[in-house]
């Protein structure tokens, strides 16, 4: 969930959002004007984007990616079983 305040809002509340974004699982879009300028979300969110962001612009790591991709949706699988059989559990 996302929730708009302004920069003033967010001046008056700021020490209340650890607590309130933890619970809500939600991110503050702060807003100047009525335009968007800033976001406050989780740590945890933040370490999924710079995480997901970092995957994304590696292009070998992405062409892989949608290699195996292609190779599942072609039913180019190993079934669980021969891979443990292979290399233990």
């Amino acid at each position: 969930m996302r929730r708009a305040m302004s920069i003033t809002e967010v001046r008056e509340q700021l020490m209340t959002f650890p607590n309130i974004l933890q619970a809500e699982q939600s991110t503050v879009e702060v807003t100047r004007r009525g335009k968007p300028v800033l976001a406050i979300m989780p740590w945890e969110v933040y370490e999924s984007l710079i995480e997901t962001l970092a995957i994304m612009s590696d292009r070998e790591l992405m062409e892989n990616l949608r290699e195996s991709i292609r190779d599942m949706e072609e039913g180019r699988t190993i079934p669980h079983e021969e891979i443990e059989e292979e290399y233990g559990k």
